[in-house]
């Protein structure tokens, strides 16, 4: 399976506020097996929104775009996915009862609080008001960390793909010199390699199947100088 994340907001843009929602939702999906093909960010603009999910759905297994939900003037996401699948924005019953079922009345909210993309599926709001939804493959979740979380993990079990298995080497060698270590081991090993430098060198090693991962990390303690001892870590990601 394959997912593209979409997180709206000027703020991000200008750099206010920082982007953990994506790389949360990374974290997440790679635990799920679901490889994410792009994160992007957008503006408070409702057709720079709508022309990258419509683009998205097109090509792949998911969209999930978070933020912008909510009835004040930049809260534009809710219009901006209707547009983008040529659907108006209507009063949602099922989200209003929901509510209701809360404690919110009608005069408790803004009018457009329940305003969703016809046809859509309602996703409730266990930890705030505004509410998400679901159109045909794209995921509309809210920007509050917190709310965006415990929304995606209500449909959490609708994302899955292949899991893969990740043995991290630490290397205190150059990344220059290990060049041709890596182009040996990927010839050696059905894996991928990624390294990524600082006080060391961090050669993270993915593959499928856990022993052809495991393997290949012994390949690469054998051929390089480690830090202090051997340093391993398994865990689930994308590849």
């Amino acid at each position: 399976m394959d997912a593209a994340i979409v997180t709206v907001g000027d703020e991000l843009l200008v750099g206010d506020t920082e982007n953990t929602n994506a790389t949360w939702l990374c974290d997440r999906l790679a635990d799920r097996g679901v490889t994410v093909r792009r994160v992007t960010v957008v503006p408070d603009e409702v057709a720079e929104i709508a022309r990258v999910v419509n683009e998205y759905h097109a090509e792949y297994d998911a969209v999930l775009v978070t933020g912008g939900l909510g009835p004040t003037h930049d809260d534009v996401t809710m219009e901006a996915v209707a547009a983008a699948f040529g659907r108006d924005l209507v009063a949602n019953d099922e989200a209003a009862d929901w509510l209701a079922e809360r404690g919110y009345s009608a005069d408790d909210l803004v009018s457009e609080t329940t305003h969703l993309p016809a046809d859509c599926r309602p996703l409730p709001n266990e930890e705030g008001v505004a509410p998400g939804a679901v159109v045909e493959s794209v995921y509309v979740l809210p920007g509050v960390p917190a709310e965006m979380e415990a929304m995606f993990e209500s449909v959490v079990e609708e994302f899955e793909g292949t899991p893969t298995h990740t043995v991290v080497v630490d290397v205190d060698e150059p990344e220059s010199a290990l060049l041709e270590r890596f182009t040996e081991l990927q010839e050696a090993f059905d894996v991928s390699v990624g390294s990524y430098p600082g006080e060391s060198v961090r050669v993270k090693i993915t593959a499928a199947a856990p022993d052809e991962a495991e393997r290949a990390a012994e390949w690469v303690r054998e051929r390089s100088v480690l830090v202090e001892s051997v340093e391993s870590e398994t865990e689930p990601s994308q590849r």
